[in-house]
């Protein structure tokens, strides 16, 4: 087996208000994986969020979605990975991404949190590990830091909504790339794909 992946993560906040907006793309990445094998998430207070488990390539993965609000991701993050003891490295968080636009994604290790919020709650209750797998679902950036939280937390306009939506159906699909081959094969896909 080519990857230790046992909790994929999709970052987003709760509630109905926030469900289509920018921040929840990590959410939809999750939602798309549950679809495509017909799963559902379940609400698990114990771990403060939406749990399921799926099959990739075969291999048993949990799922999460926090339903935290963004900034407190690592209370839901840490409640599952201490109980099943899944280490940093064993894990992929999906996330929203300002510095890509919209129908790019990309996946890598390690790295800061950027001024992410949920990122930066993970690493904290990660005692500051930051090993980690990201997958970064590109929304685009409003061009300036003061208009980056109403950003975040609007909805995209239908033309972007479309190209980060077919970029999460590529992340699916290059996530059986992933466990069958290897990292390196389903980032050159991965990272090449441009929904334009």
């Amino acid at each position: 087996m080519s990857t230790d992946i046992q909790l994929i993560v999709g970052l987003a906040n709760p509630g109905p208000e926030y469900k289509h907006t920018r921040h929840n793309a990590g959410a939809w990445f999750i939602e798309e994986l549950c679809r495509a094998q017909n799963i559902s998430l379940k609400n698990d207070p114990k771990y403060f969020g939406y749990t399921a488990k799926i099959f990739i390539d075969g291999n048993e993965v949990r799922v999460l979605v926090p339903t935290t609000f963004m900034n407190l991701s690592g209370k839901s993050v840490s409640a599952l990975a201490n109980f099943f003891k899944i280490k940093p490295e064993q894990i992929l968080v999906a996330h929203d991404e300002l510095d890509m636009p919209p129908g790019k994604v990309k996946i890598k290790q390690g790295g800061g949190h950027g001024g992410h919020n949920g990122l930066k709650d993970i690493i904290a209750k990660m005692a500051n590990n930051k090993e980690f797998y990201r997958l970064r679902i590109g929304i685009g950036h409003p061009g300036s830091r003061e208009k980056v939280t109403g950003w975040v937390l609007g909805r995209a306009p239908q033309v972007d909504q479309e190209k980060i939506d077919a970029a999460v159906d590529e992340a699916t699909r290059c996530m059986d790339i992933w466990f069958k081959q290897d990292l390196k094969k389903a980032q050159s896909r991965l990272h090449s794909f441009s929904a334009e």
